[in-house]
């Protein structure tokens, strides 16, 4: 019987979870690939689905999905658009949409194992199938590694994996060496004084010194960072305070900090810490601010001659013109993980999910930015056609490729 994908990818959309409460997907995801034949371990780093096939002597070839939604309204008017809920880590309640493409991640893992179980006369060695909770938290891979997955399950030759994104449907993008960037997730708390909002004198204002860090932060890369280096620093977030007339004893910012290799990392933390500091110093703190890291994120580095092999099969598959260098994004990921730790080659690559003329009319338009919805908005879901279907023959591609 073969498996219904667009079924499969609208029912996953309709129903997104978030990190680490992926239970409903984790289970869709574990009973097809058991359907398929395959042997299936859940709960594996809380909430991950690991499924091998083994078919005979040869490579070990880890394919990793991961499938985790974010705490985003979806405004995309589609007849499945989710109207989920969840509660985040803070204990609230928030809406949750599958805006980074995830559910059609899962989608096309599932598509290509069906391929690969059907022609598996045509290979030899066995597939790992990863599908991973929590990316966005930046913490799955480590949490199904630290659970052992590389000691309970066969080790891994080369670790595959693929991301939607607002390339062209039918385009996909890899390229050797570092593909996306390495990234940082803090939280600054600044201790003030709290107070009546009608006596500032008598406190130590948290909102003011935050405030000033936050201005004081855009200067780290546009006057600390060389030009022809590429690093990111975003506030994107910010929390203080509970009624208009009380000054609060503290502030909150969460920060977003990128880039492409450890030498710039360190210099970029360090630009950071000392401006958080020195803000706390000059407002008059009496206590140091607290600066926690939630996640580290390596960069996600495709080896070169597997990238290269990788390629050639794309081109195989999809033609000349459907492969291109899509440079360096500066979005973070944590698949490296698993590469890493098992001391393997990567590769991981990107497919279109955009409408190709409305990207065509965008580009020449340049309206690109505003006309063609971007991973993490509201308004991003990939078209179902022709993604799914690249999607899997993608995977299907690269699997092959590193079968014997």
């Amino acid at each position: 019987m073969t498996i219904d994908l667009d079924a499969l990818y609208t029912d996953l959309h309709r129903h997104p979870e978030l990190s680490f409460q992926e239970t409903r997907t984790a289970g869709i995801a574990a009973g097809h690939l058991r359907d398929l034949g395959l042997e299936v371990h859940e709960n594996i780093g809380i909430t991950g689905v690991i499924g091998v096939l083994a078919n005979g002597e040869g490579p070990v070839v880890w394919a990793r999905a991961d499938m985790d939604a974010l705490p985003v309204k979806e405004d995309t008017g589609l007849s499945y658009a989710s109207t989920a809920t969840g509660v985040d880590p803070d204990g609230d309640t928030v809406p949750v949409m599958h805006a980074c493409g995830h559910d059609m991640h899962v989608t096309a893992m599932i598509g290509a194992v069906e391929r690969l179980v059907a022609d598996r006369d045509q290979w030899h060695g066995t597939l790992v199938v990863v599908i991973q909770p929590a990316e966005e938290y930046g913490q799955g891979a480590r949490a199904m590694l630290d659970d052992g997955a590389l000691d309970r399950f066969p080790r891994p030759d080369i670790v595959l994996g693929q991301h939607v994104t607002p390339l062209p449907a039918g385009v996909i993008g890899l390229r050797p060496g570092p593909q996306m960037s390495a990234s940082d997730g803090l939280t600054v708390t600044f201790h003030g004084r709290g107070g009546h909002g009608s006596r500032p004198q008598a406190t130590i204002d948290p909102i003011v010194m935050a405030s000033a860090a936050v201005m004081r932060l855009q200067t780290v890369v546009s006057r600390e960072v060389d030009p022809h280096d590429l690093a990111v620093v975003t506030v994107g977030s910010f929390h203080a305070g509970t009624k208009n007339n009380i000054i609060p004893a503290e502030a909150k910012l969460q920060l977003s900090l990128r880039y492409p290799d450890e030498a710039l990392r360190e210099k970029v933390l360090e630009k950071v810490e000392r401006v958080v500091r020195a803000e706390a110093q000059a407002s008059g703190a009496e206590r140091e601010p607290d600066i926690e890291t939630l996640h580290t994120l390596p960069a996600t580095i495709n080896d070169a001659d597997a990238t290269a092999r990788a390629a050639a099969a794309f081109r195989t598959a999809f033609g000349e013109a459907s492969v291109v260098d899509p440079g360096l994004f500066t979005g973070s990921e944590d698949v490296s993980w698993f590469a890493r730790d098992a001391g393997v080659p990567l590769v991981f690559w990107f497919w279109g999910g955009a409408d190709a003329e409305k990207f065509r009319a965008a580009a020449a338009a340049g309206t690109l930015e505003r006309d063609i919805p971007t991973n993490h908005s509201p308004f991003y879901a990939p078209e179902m056609h022709p993604t799914i279907e690249v999607g899997v023959g993608a995977m299907v591609a690269a699997a092959r490729e590193f079968l014997g």
